[in-house]
């Protein structure tokens, strides 16, 4: 097995140029509220000195992004002044001229550069199978299709709305640097990301440990084993001032002005709720579903009264909290104890038993699933952390071939209520279909010989997002119970999708141990 080489790398471009013009086909599709959000985040950074940055609120959309981001629309702002100067006015709440709308979308289709470096890093990063001549069937190739072309990422940016892209590329970086052992290139590039969205505090814990025993603690033998050795203060400092030099940046000027706890407060809203307006399909939409039953089934033995049971809305564009009715209510300190509790299994294999760069991926992917599993207000765009990541360990292992295709089929249909509107639901049919049907074909053509990637009941789990979709998605708005429970689609989604999540999240951690337990055979 050898590392993909750099000659004929056409396809990647063809590739590349290819998803770039079906995102500018886009340019005039539905967009969310988030795109007035980095519409006011221009004015702001724009129009406001920097003293005023994270006070504003004129809009309820008020900038709760890192500093490093907000210097990121900043510069984007110097651009959009010569498309539309009237988008870059704090007063013109939800404006979207023509001009405004295509900068916006080309920022984000151009930003996306970064995303497409880090796709090819990784593709360079994946070891290809000898003797194969098939491009179509390297390794490589189809995980530069699985990136590139993600059904996730593609709506959720380039239809809703959102610079995942721009982030996701920093992500990927940051593995590749780690896949080649460049461990400071890798931690300055998380850094960098931290800086950029916090959510990605989330994957933290991996590289914290995999940079503290990998790097500071490990030797790598000529045989590829791994050691302890002596710990080196000077390469822990080394560490240390990549950190601190990058959050000095970012948020330096507000410290300097006296301004971190306003800032920190708009990073860390906890008065929002458990979960968000649309609940994402993780182990609090179970809970909040067996609270739900609970009530119902109390008030029918008549042992509650429903004037007594708290009302909370489940759907709607803003953030609630949510009180239980029988369940006990869940607090920000409980759900940070049941994220620790998920991810430390995780975080202490890669300490204990190192298994070089791809263990740490493995642990980074469980991080990043472990906290959309149990982390507070939830957003559902986030499964797309573990999500991509995994990719890359798909095209290398037959067992993670298989999590794969269950995580990301469950988890891209998860995101279909986020196009809402009927002119969307051919596109997002059509490319969920696309990606779907290509991601089993070509990771079973991969792995051919070797028997069936799911099992029985696996597939009829997932056909059952098709009966899902057919009734959320038609039957449902056709019938008279679209008025008088709006909700139940969005409800049936997320429940269906977090059975898939979950039983997802079970699989990574049932391969963890069995990597381990090789790992002590040899």
């Amino acid at each position: 097995m050898a590392a993909a080489t750099v000659e004929n790398w056409s396809w990647f471009t063809a590739l590349a140029l290819g998803v770039s013009f079906l995102k500018c086909l886009f340019i005039s599709a539905y967009h969310s509220t988030d795109f007035e959000v980095h519409r006011n985040w221009l004015a702001i950074t724009h129009s406001l000195p920097i003293s005023r940055w994270y006070y504003e609120n004129t809009s309820e959309w008020t900038l709760d992004y890192p500093p490093l981001f907000a210097w990121f629309e900043f510069g984007l702002s110097h651009v959009a002044k010569h498309f539309d100067s009237n988008m870059l006015v704090v007063e013109n709440l939800n404006y979207a001229s023509p001009s405004t709308v295509l900068f916006q979308r080309l920022s984000v289709i151009f930003t996306d550069v970064v995303f497409i470096y880090g796709a090819r890093e990784c593709c360079r990063c994946v070891k290809e199978q000898k003797g194969s001549r098939d491009v179509l069937i390297w390794p490589s190739f189809i995980l530069a299709v699985l990136l590139l072309w993600n059904f996730g990422l593609l709506i959720v940016d380039h239809i809703h709305f959102q610079y995942n892209g721009f982030l996701f590329g920093f992500l990927l970086l940051s593995v590749a640097k780690h896949l080649q052992s460049q461990h400071l290139q890798g931690a300055l590039l998380f850094s960098v990301l931290l800086n950029l969205k916090h959510i990605y505090l989330y994957v933290g814990p991996a590289y914290g440990v995999y940079l503290l025993r990998s790097y500071c603690f490990t030797q790598h033998n000529k045989d590829g084993t791994l050691q302890w050795r002596s710990f080196s203060p000077l390469r822990l400092l080394a560490l240390g001032s990549i950190v601190v030099s990058i959050c000095a940046l970012s948020f330096g000027p507000f410290i300097a002005m006296g301004q971190l706890p306003q800032v920190l407060s708009r990073l860390f809203p906890f008065k929002r709720g458990l979960c968000h307006a649309y609940w994402a399909p993780n182990i609090w939409a179970l809970y909040n579903v067996l609270d739900k039953s609970l009530a119902m089934l109390g008030v029918q033995l008549r042992l509650l009264k429903e004037a007594d049971l708290p009302r909370a809305s489940m759907t709607g564009g803003l953030v609630q909290e949510f009180q239980h009715s029988v369940l006990p209510s869940i607090s920000p300190p409980i759900t940070f104890l049941c994220t620790l509790l998920s991810i430390l299994p995780a975080v202490a294999s890669i300490w204990l038993r190192p298994q070089g760069a791809r263990g740490f991926l493995r642990c980074l992917v469980l991080c990043a699933l472990g906290s959309f599993m149990f982390g507070w207000h939830v957003h559902e765009k986030a499964i797309l952390i573990p999500i991509l990541p995994l990719s890359i360990l798909a095209v290398e292992s037959r067992e993670d071939a298989r999590t794969f295709l269950l995580l990301t089929t469950t988890g891209h249909y998860s995101l279909f209520p986020l196009l809402f509107t009927p002119a969307e639901l051919p596109i997002k049919v059509v490319l969920m279909l696309v990606f779907t049907i290509y991601s089993f074909c070509a990771l079973r053509k991969l792995y051919s010989g070797q028997g069936s990637l799911l099992h029985p009941l696996e597939v009829v789990y997932l056909l059952g997002l098709v009966a899902v979709a057919i009734v959320c998605e038609v039957i449902f708005p056709l019938s008279p119970w679209q008025q008088k429970l709006p909700f139940l689609p969005l409800l049936a989604t997320s429940v269906y999708c977090a059975v898939g999540v979950c039983y997802s999240f079970l699989r990574l951690y049932m391969s963890l141990l069995r990597q381990q337990e090789k790992h002590k055979q040899l």
